[in-house]
């Protein structure tokens, strides 16, 4: 929608050729429904949250900048609110708004969507795009952009069509794999809390001796394992351990803002407060309800014990099970369930000034099919957004 539109405002005729029953699917659901749509991090540490090929979005972030995509849904009456972490959001906390912003933008613009249309093949003649077929139609293209999305939530759409489509035209495709993706964990007692949300807590994520990952924030129990802010953004490195047949470990940390020696004295306050009655219910005010079960049980504690019988070993026990509660990672679910998809069309083969195609004149690469993806709040969107933009302009000779 972003290409389409820049491309038609910049004076071309842009049809828009969309495979599903409405636009934006996919868009709508993002940020849990609240349309976390970028970052307000300075563009050079954006470059930075996409580790590996940061780099490549240099000429797309600058020529569509964060502030340029705020601007550019106020002027569409969706004005925006910056939240922890610098994310942004819709004011109106609905992803929704981003869509019909966008649908308003290509009404604007004049482009025609074309509705229930899946792209079969690429028309080329020596080496030149020359049309876009849609099963026996075909739609003559001076150019085009490819902007399918990757391989993650199929249901909106995203089923790798723009993988094979990259392909037969000669390009080289980077398999695609889950990037901010659930973790799965062998400590089935996590399942029972599945629903369970933690604020302010913080992951670490060791492969062997190494720590290779470390974010604080949000996290959920589900019913197989980790998900969450904090959980998706370790998942990159889980992921790469787990291709390498290492078994990576989720330390969780239930109270990072205190120090060890905080911590303990708050326990003691809290004892002190219950001594007389039963460990077990002497943690209420420290932990969630449904958390103190398994705190109890993976500290060896009793929970029956009198409060004023506790060891100072056992409280010792009681403050690494708060602050160091290790989970073991055997796996990460399915790139259906992915946030994004890694892999895709080899950047070697595109041109990170136009994001045009190396190897086919006239084609064009945006967003998610190319081999680029970020970490969680808002960066894997504004990537989108000005690649998007950026090819759009490219393809009608205005980057």
């Amino acid at each position: 929608m972003m290409a389409a539109g820049h491309a038609a405002k910049g004076g071309a005729a842009v049809t828009l050729l969309e495979r599903n029953e409405r636009l934006g699917k996919k868009l709508a659901i993002t940020g849990k429904g609240r349309g976390n749509l970028t970052n307000t991090a300075d563009l050079e540490d954006f470059i930075t949250q996409f580790p590996g090929h940061g780099r490549f979005l240099y000429s797309a972030l600058y020529r569509f900048t964060n502030d340029d995509v705020r601007r550019f849904f106020h002027d569409l009456d969706v004005p925006t609110v910056e939240e922890r972490g610098g994310r942004v959001f819709p004011q109106s906390q609905k992803a929704f708004d981003l869509v019909d912003a966008l649908r308003r933008f290509l009404d604007q613009t004049g482009v025609r969507v074309i509705y229930g249309q899946r792209a079969t093949a690429i028309g080329v003649k020596d080496g030149i795009v020359e049309y876009v077929e849609c099963g026996e139609k075909q739609f003559p293209a001076d150019a085009v952009i490819i902007a399918t999305g990757g391989a993650s939530y199929p249901a909106t759409g995203s089923t790798g069509d723009g993988y094979r489509l990259a392909r037969e035209l000669g390009h080289t495709v980077e398999t695609p794999h889950p990037a901010l993706v659930p973790l799965e964990t062998e400590e089935t007692w996590v399942w029972d809390l599945t629903g369970l949300s933690l604020k302010n807590v913080s992951v670490q994520l060791t492969v062997g001796s190494k720590t290779v990952a470390d974010e604080f924030g949000e996290m959920l129990f589900t019913h197989y394992g980790l998900s969450g802010p904090i959980i998706l953004t370790v998942s990159r490195e889980a992921v790469k351990a787990l291709k390498k047949g290492k078994k990576p470990v989720v330390h969780l940390n239930l109270k990072p803002a205190l120090t060890t020696e905080q911590l303990d004295a708050r326990l003691l306050r809290d004892f002190e407060k219950y001594s007389r009655k039963q460990f077990k219910n002497s943690l209420g005010e420290l932990l969630p309800q449904r958390l103190i079960e398994p705190v109890i049980r993976l500290s060896g504690i009793d929970g029956e014990l009198p409060v004023n019988q506790i060891s100072r070993e056992q409280r010792r026990q009681l403050l690494q099970t708060l602050t160091d509660m290790p989970l073991t990672i055997s796996g990460v679910r399915s790139l259906r369930e992915a946030i994004v998809t890694a892999g895709g069309v080899s950047r070697k083969e595109i041109d990170p000034a136009s994001m045009a195609s190396k190897l086919v004149k006239g084609l064009y690469f945006a967003g998610e099919v190319i081999d680029i993806d970020g970490n969680t709040g808002g960066y894997n969107l504004q990537a989108a957004f000005s690649t998007g933009t950026l090819a759009g302009l490219s393809a009608i000779g205005q980057e």
